[in-house]
């Protein structure tokens, strides 16, 4: 809509200054040709709004113009409401300030769209973690935070898998990230990914972090799940799976069975499906019990019915 067009330009002039046509085009997703119409709507509504020319120009809004909160539209005001997390806020140690800024943003609406909002916080309510998750403290997730905000180098005693277990390392932090109700640290060198709350001491350094200018956290958070599904799923198995076990299938196999599953006469369905590890592959296909049948490989079939016998002298 150009309206929200409109709106969109004058929010990127208002937040990052002097932009030239063809870079306001970019953002937009419009030719420069839209955006030079776009400014003549806007300077002929009276928005004090000029371009210089010249290779430092670009348009620019007259110093101290503000675009009035109260021009929101129902969906923006709807998408910021939606969008704000008050319990990341909480366990950042942002709490109060999130609730400030939501009475503002409240208090900036007209009275048609206050009501519309405060009717949509009402009916809405996002909790982040699984079902099954327990939560986890993470004591240093403030002091974290703190040197992700100020761009600090920190000094850490951390927790890993391996041995040794304890290390001390020195973090460049690029970023946090909140993944199913747990904090994850982005942080150089590398850069890797750190578990908040496998940090067992923290001290904030008065040293800067060097971050790359290129450096983009969800572009980099994205790639490294692409990366950790790829590594997770290292083999495959043939099966037959019934309606009812089809049901159970999440993620990664229900797609894989989705893209590969061909139906059977009985109503069965024969799919190739992902697994981790013959061991992890025997735990899950187990726990569908009479509902799927592994016919490949042979070896994790062999296993299967080897539990299965001893299961039923067991239970004889």
């Amino acid at each position: 809509m150009k309206s929200s067009r409109l709106v969109s330009l004058l929010l990127l002039l208002q937040t990052r200054g002097p932009l030239t046509a063809a870079r306001l085009a970019g953002e937009l997703e419009v030719s420069v040709r839209t955006v030079y119409r776009d400014v003549e709507a806007l300077q002929a509504a009276g928005v004090p709004l000029y371009g210089d020319a010249g290779h430092r120009g670009g348009y620019r809004l007259l110093a101290g113009y503000r675009h009035r909160l109260a021009e929101l539209y129902a969906r923006e005001a709807e998408a910021l409401v939606l969008a704000g997390l008050p319990v990341a806020a909480d366990e950042l140690g942002l709490g109060p300030h999130f609730a400030d800024a939501q009475l503002k943003l409240r208090a900036a609406l007209p009275a048609p769209l206050r009501e519309h909002v405060d009717r949509l916080r009402a009916r809405f309510h996002i909790d982040a973690p699984g079902w099954y998750a327990e939560s986890t403290e993470a004591p240093f997730l403030h002091e974290v935070a703190d040197a992700v905000r100020t761009g600090r180098v920190l000094e850490v005693r951390y927790r890993r898998w391996k041995e040794p277990t304890d290390v001390d390392r020195r973090l460049e932090p690029y970023g946090l990230v909140l993944k199913a109700g747990r904090w994850y640290l982005v942080a150089g060198p590398g850069p890797r990914t750190y578990r908040v709350d496998q940090i067992l001491a923290v001290t904030v350094t008065d040293e800067e972090a060097e971050i790359p200018d290129d450096f983009d956290l969800v572009a980099h958070w994205r790639a490294s799940q692409e990366d950790f599904h790829a590594r997770l799923y290292r083999g495959e198995a043939l099966v037959r799976i019934s309606p009812r076990g089809a049901t159970r299938l999440t993620g990664a196999t229900a797609r894989a069975l989705a893209a590969t599953g061909t139906p059977e006469p009985d109503g069965w369905t024969r799919a190739t499906l992902p697994v981790e590890s013959p061991q992890h592959a025997h735990d899950t296909f187990l726990g569908l019990g009479a509902e799927v049948e592994v016919l490949a490989p042979e070896g994790l079939r062999e296993s299967i019915a080897a539990t299965v016998r001893t299961l039923a002298e067991r239970y004889a």
